[in-house]
């Protein structure tokens, strides 16, 4: 990753120049940058002092020192900026929105918007039947039949007598980790 040629210091200077009712192409041609790294800079330091920045000049991507989830934060509202890990799942998502509210006693509203999830989809509860049969018996095919993939082993629960859609039988392929490279 290329190297910044600008501290943490220096970008906090330079978007405290813009707080200053500075307008923004004065300070990008003050300081040879283009108006895409102020505003990149703006929604990863905005609001920071100097004594925010991240420690020992770490920026994202490189580890950082180990700390609990919330302990060291530099605003109230960013609970979700000490997680180091990115939430891609919805699962991901919803536990942390369940620690942010049981562990720092936000709203379920404003955990939400923190982490970027819908509310609707917090509160959804799933009326999906149990499959455990159907995992079961789909292991044990793919135990026997360790080159078949999800689209013969389908043929095979059919013949058996299982109703299946291959979406569903894909689903459960995949979250076995059933498919052979």
């Amino acid at each position: 990753m290329k190297k910044s040629r600008f501290s943490e210091e220096q970008i906090i200077g330079v978007l405290k120049e813009q707080q200053a009712r500075l307008p923004v192409a004065e300070i990008c041609r003050r300081h040879s940058i283009s108006d895409a790294t102020f505003y990149t800079w703006r929604s990863r330091f905005g609001g920071m002092e100097v004594s925010d920045a991240p420690p020992g000049g770490a920026r994202r991507g490189e580890p950082q020192a180990q700390e609990a989830p919330g302990q060291g934060e530099a605003r109230p509202g960013h609970a979700a900026r000490g997680v180091e890990k990115r939430l891609l799942t919805t699962c991901a998502r919803r536990t942390a929105v369940s620690w942010a509210i049981e562990q720092k006693g936000y709203s379920q509203c404003r955990a939400c918007r923190l982490i970027g999830l819908e509310s609707e989809t917090y509160r959804y509860a799933s009326t999906r039947g149990e499959d455990a049969a159907v995992r079961l018996r789909l292991r044990n095919l793919a135990s026997e039949r360790r080159r078949f993939g999800y689209r013969r082993l389908l043929i095979l629960l059919r013949r058996e007598g299982l109703t299946l859609k291959h979406k569903k039988l894909f689903r459960l392929d995949r979250e076995e980790r059933l498919s052979v490279r």
